[in-house]
Order: structure tokens, then sequence, then C-alpha cells
């Protein structure tokens, strides 16, 4: 059974910064896409990254120009790379990948980001 697994959260200042990496079982091209989603307490998930099989990215447009997604597909792991961290990134941020029509899903690993 394919997993992901997320780790790099913590609480950080505003203006701070944070390395996400989610470390999956399988290697990450079988995957057609992997994401990072997060979801506010009382909010619905949102995307926040795409990263796509040949390699390229794409951003919600709250994190363009701070976050920054990238794959090593020898350590079988994607990171989310958080700049200029703000109080309304705080959330639980989700790894996702996606293959033959089935959605995986991480754990979640917490993010606060204080002001």
């Amino acid at each position: 059974q394919v997993q992901l697994v997320e780790s790099g959260g913590g609480t950080v200042q505003a203006g701070g910064s944070l390395r996400l990496s989610c470390a999956a079982s399988t290697s990450i091209g079988n995957f057609n896409l992997m994401a990072w989603y997060r979801q506010a307490h009382g909010k619905q998930r949102e995307l926040v990254a795409t990263i796509f099989s040949g390699g390229s990215t794409s951003y919600a447009d709250s994190v363009e120009g701070r976050f920054t997604a990238s794959r090593d597909n020898a350590k079988s792991t994607v990171y989310l790379q958080m700049n200029s961290l703000k109080p309304e990134d705080t959330a639980v941020y989700y790894c996702l990948g996606a293959t033959m029509g089935v959605n995986y899903w991480g754990q979640g690993t917490q993010v606060t980001v204080s002001s």
C-alpha cells in the first residue's frame, strides 16, 4: 500500500521559513502528479502547489513567489520550501500523490506562524 509521510512542520515567527518533506513508500515517478494542500482550522482544504510528472510546478496565488515545490526522485521525496511565512499560512499541510485515478494522502503536518 502506498504511504506518504510528511515532516518538517513546526512553529515559526512571521517572516521565517520552513521546509516540508513528503516521503513516499514507492517511487514518486509512479505518480502522475504530486501536490501540497493545506487546511486551516474551520476552513476547507485548499491546493497550495502542484508538481507535475514532467517537473513543472504551479502555485496558488496566495503563495506564489514565497513557496517553492520540488522533488528528489532518488529519495522518493517531494519538498515545499516556505519563505516569508505569514500568520495566514497557519494550517495543517498535506501531501497528495495521484496515480491511475487514485489519490493518496499523507497524515499532515502542522505549520503555525506566529505574529
